[in-house]
């Protein structure tokens, strides 16, 4: 039997240490110092010796033992909800950096219930707010080297002017951003409250300390410097001391220099910025800020929040340093390409100022209202939509604007008003592209039924402002995508208030119409698509339910939606939104809004009754191929010695979500899989533990560990996923189950087919055919908004050498450094067998767009060195990716294989 949960064990040891009175069992003379140290009640004492006695047996056994008496404090203080201390204050107490905390809780977390939920997103929001402020803080350092002249060795204000200005400037900083956002992981908002704070101090800094241009310019102003001892006499009138804001030329040229966008800068100015001087006391008439006091009332915040002390960051302090093996100071050091010439990393700063000024070159040419080409369509509509389209979306422009101020502060309420009508310009140019596809595709062009539809527009303008909402989000240039903030997809969904499965429905057709999304947004939108297909579309409320009752009722079962034929068929992308908002819905849809007559179905679609749900269809097709690569992944890792296995645990996964769908509901997909698995390797006698599962579950891509620790069990009760298996999995499947350990087992589901992303990554790498890492990818622009338009600059390597055909290549010596690359490529093409028989060439690579193989790397053309072969091949696929985008360009659309 699988152990007791640990979670409902705690519960019953509260109520012993609550009848132990007077005894004192876990008063440790270390343990007692500590909680001295640290202000800890007796209730949380309690828990979290508790916590110290379970873990010291297995986690902690080898580890300092202050150490792991304050981690367990940290613990027990989140989950009773009674946090005495700052997280600095802990660190300090226990003589450690946070980077090596969050690792010593990470490895805290193997078993199964060691930390609660609560305590991972405590974690999860204290690190995200530690790489934040560490971005901030380097940016922070180079931008004021740039602006200010050299400080004094030992940076102390009495011997060193612009020293004093730096502290005061971090300490107005940091205070500006806890006044202002509620959300610290803000990255873009904080950069831009941070360069408000330097306009603000620079113009009031003494020129000598100043570089060009600032120092020209500030001497230009009709106002600068500190503050004149005439104007101390002067009435402060805080209304008139506004004035100052209108003059913008310091602001406009600190966005020009650190490629930002100007616009938004002086919005966060004056809808952000003057209300938080306002708010601590500071006039526009001011000097620069003495230190001490912006670091008085910093103070009271940080110990309002409990969480990390900023202005450390100043001092250098051994608590924020990074470890080595961080990836932050990967980031700070730069690298070095084959010709030894230093290459500055980009930022995660720089990398999402780039990606904000991608999209506002699309949407230059995009309007937030109707363009002349949709009020066309509206008008040949038999209901015109206009109307009900653009009140929807002024009257969730206010929506998006209040729960925007609500999430990240209420001074943020214009910021966000600004986001939402970049993403209502998307949305016209997104709907606009649709039609314009469904007219050439169906030859009409009365869309009455479908423009009518307020769940299609809802969830199409869901889906531009979530892609603007990403496009600003630091998060979509993570590699792990497991940070999650309170702005994060579904937040969307909760705004616009839609349902998952309604919004599944929108997010191909929204990719397919806007070519110029970059590959990072694609896969923020497909990782969206995903989390709908995992649990999203599962939920209680969600429409999904409804419609398979129906097609059960209309049909008696959905095994049409995946018979054995379709199962195995490749996945065909050729459906458009028109066609799963317009498919049978469950009752009361607004698809029905519009009447029912010949002039607005155009052909479109026969009657409800006559035909089978497609969106339904569609999901099935999705799921069950997320499905099995996901169970594929995690039988690699586990079952690498039993593959026959992998196939029977398929058949009862695929069996449950076809006829057991009920377990489905409110819960994950990978809850299902992972009981699968355990279920038939019991069945079968194979020794797989449910913690080894859940161990190489963490392992794969886009895991959370609430899948495994939070599961629900009954009525909103919820449990560890041991729990879920015994008392609902196995009771439900157990007849099931045991089939397959019979003599008789029931017959396999058909495997489906590799799934194969139907969106195609306009800057994807192809790699050249029997070449050993070699790629080719279009040339790449760098985005300077300087220039106020694109402008292509050199490529910047990274670890690889980069090769652009047509271009000057250089040194010489570049060649014999490609010769050395290629010839060493040679071992790896070979493919021993063991047995000295001819080794095997590489798989064939198919990615060309009539979907042919390409020469496999086998084929020589004699007396043409490796070079010539690799440059021309690299030049024939660079050819073909230029034709592409030329037949992409002139509406021809080709299947394209990974």
């Amino acid at each position: 039997m699988p152990p007791k949960s640990p979670r409902k064990a705690a519960g019953h040891a509260h109520e012993e240490l609550e009848s132990m009175g007077g005894r004192n069992e876990f008063q440790d003379p270390e343990f007692a110092s500590l909680c001295g140290k640290l202000r800890i009640s007796d209730h949380v004492k309690g828990r979290a010796w508790k916590t110290y006695e379970q873990l010291e047996r297995s986690v902690l056994r080898d580890s300092n033992k202050t150490v792991s008496l304050g981690l367990c404090l940290f613990i027990a203080s989140v989950d009773c909800e009674e946090m005495a201390f700052t997280f600095t204050e802990l660190l300090k107490a226990i003589n450690m950096s946070v980077s090596r905390c969050f690792r010593i809780l990470k490895e805290m977390d193997i078993n199964v219930d060691n930390l609660s939920t609560k305590v991972d997103h405590a974690i999860s929001k204290l690190k995200t707010k530690y790489e934040t402020m560490c971005h901030l803080y380097q940016k922070f350092q180079r931008t004021f080297n740039v602006i200010f002249t050299e400080m004094a060795s030992n940076r102390t204000a009495n011997d060193s002017s612009t020293s004093s200005i730096l502290t005061a400037t971090w300490f107005m900083f940091i205070l500006a951003k806890g006044k202002v956002l509620q959300m610290d992981d803000d990255l873009v908002i904080s950069w831009q409250l941070l360069l408000c704070v330097l306009e603000y101090i620079l113009k009031r800094s003494p020129s000598e300390v100043l570089k060009e241009p600032y120092k020209s310019l500030v001497n230009s102003l009709s106002v600068n410097g500190p503050t004149r001892t005439s104007r101390r006499g002067q009435n402060r009138n805080r209304r008139a001391s506004q004035v100052a804001v209108t003059d913008m030329r310091v602001i406009e040229v600190l966005c020009k220099e650190n490629e930002c966008p100007v616009d938004e800068v002086k919005n966060v100015y004056t809808s952000s910025f003057v209300s938080f001087l306002d708010s601590v006391g500071i006039l526009m008439t001011d000097g620069i800020p003495k230190g001490e006091v912006m670091s008085k009332q910093y103070e009271e915040l940080y110990n309002k929040n409990k969480d990390i002390d900023a202005r450390l960051f100043l001092e250098n302090d051994e608590t924020l340093r990074a470890d080595v093996q961080d990836s932050l100071d990967q980031e700070r050091t730069p690298r070095k390409n084959l010709n030894e010439t230093l290459i500055p990393p980009q930022t995660p700063v720089r990398a999402v100022m780039n990606t904000i000024h991608q999209l506002a070159t699309v949407l230059n040419s995009a309007n937030d209202e109707p363009s002349d080409i949709l009020n066309t369509y509206f008008t040949k509509c038999t209901v015109n939509p206009k109307t009900n389209i653009v009140n929807k979306v002024e009257y969730l422009g206010h929506v998006f604007k209040e729960k925007f101020a609500s999430a990240v502060g209420q001074a943020c309420a214009e910021i966000g008003y600004q986001r939402y009508k970049l993403g209502v310009c998307l949305h016209y140019r997104v709907m606009e592209a649709i039609l314009k596809s469904e007219e050439q595709r169906l030859s009409v062009q009365n869309f009455s039924k479908l423009l009518n539809n307020e769940i299609f527009h809802t969830c199409l303008l869901a889906c531009a402002v979530e892609v603007v909402m990403a496009t600003y989000g630091r998060h979509i240039l993570q590699n792990q995508s497991n940070s999650i903030t309170d702005l994060s997809f579904p937040w969307i969904l909760d705004v616009f208030e839609l349902k998952a499965f309604d919004f599944l429905k929108v997010i191909e057709s929204f990719i397919k119409s806007e070519p110029s999304l970059s590959r990072d947004v694609i896969k923020h939108l497909e990782r969206c698509e995903h989390q709908i297909m995992e649990c999203l579309a599962w939920q209680s409320d969600s429409p999904l339910f409804d419609l398979i009752r129906q097609t059960k009722d209309r049909e008696g079962s959905i095994d049409h939606h995946e018979g054995t034929s379709i199962l195995q068929q490749p996945l065909q992308h050729n459906h458009t939104a028109a066609d799963l908002y317009l498919s049978p819905s469950r009752p009361n849809s607004h698809s029905s809004t519009a009447p029912t007559t010949p002039s607005n179905i155009n052909g479109l679609h026969a009657s409800p009754h006559q035909q089978k749900s497609k969106s339904l269809s569609l999901f099935y097709k999705k799921v069950y191929r997320l499905a099995y690569l996901r169970l594929k992944s995690l039988c690699s890792r586990l079952l690498s010695d039993h593959a026959d296995l992998e196939h029977i645990i398929w058949t009862l996964f695929q069996h449950t979500m076809q006829h057991e769908n009920e377990l489905m509901r409110d819960r994950h997909l990978d809850q299902i899989m992972m009981c699968s698995m355990y279920g038939i390797c019991k069945a079968k006698n194979i020794d797989l533990k449910f913690k080894t599962i859940v161990t190489a579950y963490r392992e794969l891509s886009n895991t959370n560990q609430e899948t495994f620790k939070h599961v629900l069990i009954r009525d909103n009760q919820h449990d560890s996923i041991i729990v879920f298996y015994n008392l609902v999995f196995m009771q439900r499947l157990k007849s099931n189950i045991l089939q397959y350990a019979s003599n008789r087992p029931p017959p396999l589901s058909p495997i489906p087919s590799i799934p194969q992303s139907p969106y195609r990554y306009a800057n994807s790498p192809l790699k050249v055919p029997g070449g050993n890492n070699i790629y080719v990818s279009p040339l790449k622009n760098v985005y300077k908004t300087s220039d106020g338009m694109l402008s292509p600059t050199k490529i910047t390597p990274r670890s690889r050498f980069l090769v652009s055909i047509g271009e000057s290549f250089g040194s010489p010596d570049k060649f014999q450094k490609i010769n050395q690359m290629v010839k060493s490529s040679e071992r790896p093409l070979k493919r021993s067998t063991g047995d000295g028989a001819v080794p095997k060439p590489l798989k064939k690579l198919r990615f060309d767009t009539d979907g042919q193989d390409e020469a496999d790397g086998s084929k020589h053309i004699p007396g043409e060195s490796k070079f010539h072969q690799k440059l021309a091949e690299m030049t024939s696929t660079r050819t073909r990716i230029q034709k592409q985008k030329l037949e992409e360009s002139t509406g021809i659309t080709k299947n394209e294989d990974k």
